[in-house]
This record gives structure tokens, C-alpha cells and sequence, in this order.
């Protein structure tokens, strides 16, 4: 029985399969399957809303987020226009699950085209802070949420973060945030990863972040030898 999966495949000389990418625009991000023309057709119902495309942009680190592109529609209400990350994400959030939500939104005059009229991937610009940003930029204060500043930005590449950004928003993930606990113990601060998940905004989190370790009683051992 024969079935078509989406995957692009050649035979080699030797009898295995050599993966070569997909037909479609499904994506694999943290272990979820993906399809983009799903979250673009969301995207699409927002009032505000003209043209929009979701592409894959890689980290640096191996791992993918994902980042929309948008026009504005034209001739839309006060109500919808300029639009930010934050208010389309919430239309997001109220059809898809929150493994498909962007974590960027970049607005544009138009997308980019090729030759053949469709939309040229490969010419997007790469997305800066505001596309991230949920809210208005706000320095950081004090020592501990400068330090945590600067361990966010290093962890998600961004250039800058502000003390009412919230980590996930800004592209943070359950791995990226084991990464950040160390970088903190590294800088004599300690937390919890739970406090990460609860925390709303980069202040919540140097609130609640400790200068001293706490010790870890580690009990003994209880298996015998060659169990």
C-alpha cells in the first residue's frame, strides 16, 4: 500500500532513501508538525490583516522559530491599525495551539516578490527587537534585572530586552530556559526553572531570584552494586 507523506526522497545506488526536505511548507519545531499555510490563513482573518506569510528562521543554536511576516490591510479601522506583536498574537492564541504562535510579527509596505510572482522566502529581513516585543521597550532596573537582561538577550539573540518583556514571548522555549538557569547560577543568581514559567516579565523573575544558593541535601545512594 502506497500513501503520499509530504516527504521528498531519492534512492541511492546502495538501497537506502536520502531525505531531501518536503512538498509542502511543514515544519518539524520541537518535536511538533507544523503547517504553516495554517497559521497564515489565521493570520489572514485579522481585520487588520492583508497579506501574510510564516516562515522557519533558524537561531543559530539549531533550534527554529517561527516568525510571520504581514501587510496592512488597506483601508482598515483605527481600531486595527498599527498592529503589534502582542494583539496578533492573541488572535492567534484564540484558534491555535501555543506551540504554533509566531514569536516574532514583522510588518511590512509589501512582500517581497520573485520573478514568477510568488513570495521571494529568501528576501525577508530578518526580524529585530520590536518584532519580538509585545510592549513598549523599558530599561531595565538595578543590577539583577540588568544581568538578567543580559542573559536573555544572549540566549534568544536579541539585541536588547526590557524589564516588562516576558520570556516566552520574546522566543524563549522549555530548553533555552534551562539555559538561562545556568547562565544565572554562573552569575550568582538562583532560580527555579518553574519560576521562569510563572514569572509575567523580566522584573517578576529578578524579584524573585536569590543571590545565594541555597544547599541541596542529595540523599545516599540506595542501589546496590551491580543491581
Amino acid at each position: 500500500r502506497m500513501y503520499q507523506t509530504g516527504d521528498l526522497g531519492r534512492w541511492l545506488d546502495d538501497g537506502t532513501i536520502e531525505f531531501l526536505g518536503r512538498n509542502d511548507h511543514q515544519v518539524k519545531i520541537r518535536g511538533f508538525r507544523i503547517e504553516l499555510g495554517e497559521i497564515e490563513a489565521r493570520l489572514a482573518e485579522h481585520a487588520g490583516v492583508s497579506d501574510v506569510v510564516v516562515v522557519t528562521l533558524d537561531d543559530g543554536a539549531g533550534d527554529k522559530r517561527l516568525v510571520a511576516y504581514y501587510t496592512e490591510a488597506r483601508g482598515a479601522s483605527d481600531e486595527h491599525r498599527e498592529l503589534n506583536a502582542e494583539a496578533l498574537r492573541a488572535h492567534l492564541r484564540a484558534s491555535l495551539p501555543e506551540y504554533m504562535l509566531p514569536v516574532a510579527y514583522v510588518k511590512l509596505d509589501a512582500l517581497p516578490l520573485s520573478v514568477n510572482g510568488k513570495v521571494d522566502r529568501k528576501a525577508l529581513p530578518a526580524p529585530d527587537g520590536e518584532a519580538y516585543r509585545s510592549h513598549g521597550y523599558e530599561a531595565p532596573e538595578g543590577d539583577v534585572e540588568r544581568e538578567l537582561a543580559r542573559i536573555w538577550a544572549e540566549v534568544l539573540k536579541l539585541e536588547r530586552v526590557g524589564r516588562r518583556d516576558n520570556f516566552f514571548e520574546l522566543g524563549g522555549h522549555s530548553l533555552s530556559a534551562v539555559t538561562v538557569i545556568e547562565r544565572m547560577r554562573r552569575a550568582g543568581l538562583h532560580a527555579d526553572v518553574r519560576q521562569i514559567f510563572t514569572a509575567r516579565t523580566l522584573a517578576d523573575l529578578a524579584a524573585t531570584a536569590e543571590t545565594t544558593s541555597r544547599d541541596v541535601v542529595v540523599p545516599p545512594n540506595l542501589i546496590p552494586p551491580d543491581a
